[in-house]
């Protein structure tokens, strides 16, 4: 060691750090106790840590001694301490774990922070869990020792701009041999976290299930245990409460609110394994990260290995839980994680399963299946499109907001369908007031056609597969044919009104001339009652909506639309004698179809002079 290594050396928070400490320090929370649990879940996870790399090198557990966590309050000091035995850090670890925040989500952590006027809310959420110990301490003390390291380290802050890192003395009984020990050095107005009974209140609400003892030290230094250290997913239904469930989600997935659906079983036959999981109720920070990663975490015979081995599919990733396997081998490898056939057999049942769990609660208590997909109905359409197997249950599970209303699932469509009706009919697009506004709604509405509205973006991808439910095929009103002709009209009076005396062949020649390539085709409408004109696709190819998302990524085909146009409109009809202002009146056309998709003209002020002449040129005749 060099002696500037042995030296205390300090040194500045990573500009975040400094910041969310700031906001720590600073704001008022309603439930300063989240600390404890942070700190308690901290020590749990390096005790696991602890476990699992002492599979492949028993040397470093040398004394034996099974890993725990202690809680040691001083009422004089006014500390509170927090001490584990499990893997320890080292210098360099100090530095990287407790100086600076890797984890993405942490800026848009601090941006929330800013705007809550609660904000233990969010602790938790986006791996700033240590941080919120300032909200009751002054000073925190940290001291480690990496288990095999042999070398302890000592890290301190007062949550100003940086900290101090520094050999831990030797001699100090305090200075762990293996493991990390937390001293919280407490505010005046923070005593109360001394007292037992505090202490056990918080261990017993947040982290009972903690598998690992946690000890509460008197002041005459005798140690209690106050936690049941079970892993209650391998406790049978009948010994658990309701409550039991809610406090194991809040310390499994570390979040605050109620659980919107639990699943707990255990599965015995070829493979054995236990399976406690939860739907959250409101959207987890990550739900849209692009790596989509899932939060289940796995276990072996209560060993946990990692949370990162895609036990369910992505799109079910806002699943939170345990899986605990009594077959696989603990010294699993990265390799074997995606490799290992029992745990492709393991995420193909359990996926099952929370499938049919779903199906349950949308039958028999619909009102939480509607919590559940108003936050995660979006994630769980990916599976329309990625999972072939289950594409019919997602397809029934969707809920959807059409011209009938809200809410609606295909069942209830179908029990709907007009006479002569033979598909689903759906439009794409970004809202729903500017649906329900799109002429290409007209000729399905005049025929009391319920049609599904579609605004979230995975929807223009999960539509582009060929799809039915029960026999009947989903069919865009964007693009291709549509036909609509055997279906009667609710006023039949109207059925005269549809025919034309426009000169359709002299009209589309005089539009095509005019818009050239700007448009792959021009053809009359079977879409269109009282709007001039709309734009579709084609029978090939991405849809109108698809096609609008792959180009803002430029990722496009390029291909022109097809414009339709309504004879029986004056404006379509004027064409063919509109002599010097047929141009204009065709780019009108193309132009307003756009609007009304909520897409710009390709030369927005040549739009306007276009429109400026029209309108002149009308006034002139008048």
């Amino acid at each position: 060691m060099t002696t500037m290594e042995s030296a205390v050396e300090t040194k500045a928070f990573q500009a975040e750090v400094s910041e969310l400490l700031n906001l720590m320090v600073h704001s008022v929370y309603s439930e300063t106790d989240i600390f404890l649990r942070e700190l308690i879940s901290n020590a749990s996870d390096a005790c696991d840590k602890l476990r699992y790399e002492a599979i492949g090198n028993p040397s470093l557990i040398g004394d034996g001694e099974p890993p725990k966590i202690r809680i040691i309050p001083d009422k004089e000091a006014k500390t509170l301490t927090i001490a584990d035995s499990g893997i320890g850090m080292d210098r360099q670890e100090l530095i990287d774990n407790l100086g600076t925040i890797a984890r993405s989500g942490t800026k848009s952590f601090v941006s929330r922070l800013k705007d809550a006027k609660d904000g233990t809310g969010l602790i938790g959420q986006f791996g700033v869990g240590f941080y919120s110990a300032f909200m009751v301490a002054d000073r925190i003390v940290v001291t480690s020792c990496r288990a095999g390291g042999g070398e302890a380290w000592t890290w301190s802050s007062a949550g100003g701009a940086g900290f101090e890192i520094a050999p831990a003395d030797a001699n100090d009984l305090q200075t762990p041999k293996r493991g990390t020990t937390i001293v919280l050095h407490l505010k005046a107005d923070k005593a109360n976290y001394c007292e037992a009974y505090e202490i056990e209140r918080i261990v017993r609400a947040y982290s009972d299930n903690i598998q690992f003892p946690i000890e509460l030290v008197d002041d005459k230094g005798e140690a209690k245990q106050i936690n049941s250290a079970s892993a209650l997913w391998q406790r049978p239904k009948s010994e658990l409460k309701p409550e039991d469930y809610k406090e194991a989600y809040k310390s499994i997935a570390g979040a605050f609110d109620e659980p919107a659906m639990t699943l707990h079983y255990r599965a015995e036959g070829r493979y054995s394994y236990a399976v406690l999981l939860f739907a959250p109720s409101t959207k987890p920070f990550d739900l849209f990260d692009p790596e989509r990663k899932g939060r289940v975490k796995l276990y072996v015979r209560r060993v946990f290995i990692t949370d990162d081995a895609d036990l369910l599919p992505a799109y079910l990733r806002f699943i939170r839980g345990v899986i605990d396997s009594e077959d696989l081998p603990l010294n699993l490898s990265r390799e074997m994680l995606q490799n290992n056939p029992q745990l492709a057999q393991i995420r193909k049942a359990v996926t099952g399963r929370v499938i049919g769990e779903f199906e349950t609660l949308a039958e028999k208590r619909p009102d939480e299946f509607a919590k559940v997909w108003e936050a995660f109905g979006s994630v769980i359409k990916e599976g329309i499109y990625e999972d072939f197997e289950r594409r019919e249950k997602l397809l029934a599970l969707s809920r959807f907001t059409t011209t009938s209303g809200e809410k609606r699932t295909l069942k209830q469509y179908l029990a709907d369908l007009k006479s002569n009706q033979t598909e689903i009919y759906f439009l794409a697009g970004d809202s729903i007031e500017r649906l329900k506004s799109n002429p290409k709604l007209e000729s399905a509405a005049a025929r009391g056609i319920e049609v599904l509205l579609l605004t979230d973006p995975v929807d223009a991808f999960w539509t582009s597969a060929p799809l039915d439910f029960d026999g009947k095929p989903l069919k865009s009103l964007s693009q291709g044919d549509i036909d609509f002709s055997l279906i009667p009209l609710l006023d039949d009076s109207k059925k005269d009104e549809a025919k034309s005396e426009a000169d359709e062949a002299n009209i589309i020649a005089a539009i095509k001339l005019n818009l050239g390539d700007r448009v792959s085709d021009v053809r009359v409408s079977q879409r269109l009652t009282s709007s001039a004109s709309c734009l579709v696709a084609g029978s090939h190819g991405p849809d109108r909506e698809l096609e609008r998302l792959l180009a803002r990524q430029n990722r496009g085909v390029g291909t022109k639309p097809i414009l339709e146009i309504n004879l029986r409109h004056p404006l379509v009809a004027a064409i063919p004698n509109a002599g010097d202002i047929a141009a204009d009146l065709s780019f009108l056309l193309l132009e307003q179809a756009q609007i009304l998709d909520g897409e710009l003209p390709e030369d927005p002020a040549a739009f306007a002079n276009r429109l400026n002449r029209l309108v002149v040129s009308g006034f002139s005749k008048g």
